[in-house]
């Protein structure tokens, strides 16, 4: 048994049971394919890699099979390799990703031109609707090129995906490998969000004292990106406003984001934002319920021995949501210090319109774990979980699409 199996499904059965044909071409981004094969593989998946001859020259096809438990495809032979993985037949693969793509291989494949085993693997695709990924890598003044342009413009109106490269100095770099596998299994994974618009509202706010010093909280941000980055691969169509958070966003979920400070500049947001169109709205920030009365001007001196500040409370963004869409699920979360606390929390939520509560205690503050109860319109506990925070969302997605 190759060493291969013992990787397989490592982190998730996301790609359990997809087969992936994964091209390689010409480009020095083709070192990242060993890395890239076996993460594909670490989330489930069968690998079937494909090189170009010029491919070979920078990659040594050991390497691959050494990262996929298969020898490359090299040069196309009897049996008919092209067809029996991406033609008509019984059993092909789910995707067709070719990472690193070469400028030479994008204007062949826009063309139709069939010269290497991954062009013809690509036509092949094209004519089975076997969906296809290409990942461009090349130096910027080819990726400028404007008939380069056109022609993965011409790729794209064949039903293409383009994972555009990270634009770094000079060169269009293939982006981080975790981009790339988010992308494969948004377009082959489970689609169960697909359709379904989310605006998930996340990380914690920020309100000034005077210019240097704030008022926040110890939220991290990772259920917000969690549930952001499993939405985005179930297929669903997201918006995320994202506060103060440990949590970067990550670049591919950039696009999709927008940043808020204070709570009243989160509701100015949710006012420009087209609240009503969405299906489903998850509210799991770390909002403050107090803001200073004033903020002074310029910095508090440090030598005052004693200073009092005012509180006030600030706005309910859950009024506010729920005023601008009432037919949205709303699912809140609820943090509280013990169990006690939570079962009168919920009772508030639910008069305020939540029709889910994702309930937790201070003992999951900046953890990659967390415990969490699920309870429903009727403040019934529906479910209960204590795992990872990337798995966590995923158990609450469940829930509430059940």
């Amino acid at each position: 048994m190759h060493p291969v199996n013992d990787i397989k499904g490592e982190k998730s059965n996301k790609l359990l049971g997809k087969k992936i044909a994964v091209a390689v071409t010409g480009s020095i981004a083709a070192v990242e394919t060993v890395k890239l094969c076996r993460e594909l593989i670490r989330h489930g998946a069968e690998i079937y890699p494909v090189m170009t001859e010029k491919a070979a020259e920078i990659i040594h096809p050991d390497a691959l099979e050494f990262a996929t438990g298969r020898k490359p495809i090299l040069r196309l032979t009897g049996e008919v390799e092209h067809v029996q993985l991406c033609g008509k037949t019984k059993n092909p693969v789910d995707l067709l990703l070719i990472a690193p793509c070469t400028a030479n291989t994008i204007s062949k494949i826009a063309l139709g031109i069939d010269d290497t085993p991954v062009t013809t693997f690509a036509t092949t695709a094209i004519g089975s609707q076997i969906p296809i990924i290409i990942v461009p890598a090349m130096h910027i003044s080819m990726y400028e090129n404007k008939i380069i342009k056109e022609n993965l413009e011409r790729c794209k109106k064949t039903g293409i995906e383009i994972i555009y490269p990270k634009i770094m100095g000079k060169k269009a770099k293939l982006p981080d490998v975790e981009e790339i596998v988010e992308h494969v299994i948004r377009i082959i994974g489970e689609k169960d969000f697909a359709g379904r618009k989310t605006l998930i509202i996340g990380g914690s706010t920020i309100e000034p004292i005077d210019d240097v010093r704030v008022i926040t909280n110890l939220s991290s941000g990772k259920t917000a990106i969690s549930l952001a980055k499993s939405l985005f691969e179930r297929g669903g169509e997201i918006k995320l406003l994202y506060g103060h958070g440990r949590t970067e966003v990550p670049g591919y979920l950039s696009a999709y984001t927008e940043r808020f400070t204070t709570v009243d500049n989160l509701i100015k947001l949710l006012d420009k934002t087209d609240v009503k169109s969405f299906d489903l709205i998850i509210l799991c920030a770390a909002i403050s319920d107090f803001k200073p009365k004033e903020k002074t001007r310029g910095k508090i001196r440090s030598d005052i021995k004693k200073i009092s500040i005012e509180l006030v409370q600030t706005p309910k963004v859950i009024d506010f949501i729920r005023k601008k869409n009432k037919k949205a699920t709303l699912v809140a979360f609820k943090l509280e210090p013990t169990m006690r606390n939570i079962k009168k929390g919920i009772l508030k939520l639910i008069d305020k319109g939540a029709d889910f509560i994702v309930a937790n205690t201070t003992t999951s503050i900046g953890s990659d774990q967390s415990e969490i109860w699920v309870f429903n319109r009727d403040g019934k506990k529906i479910a209960h979980k204590k795992d990872y925070k990337e798995k966590i969302v995923e158990y609450i997605l469940d829930t509430i699409s059940m």
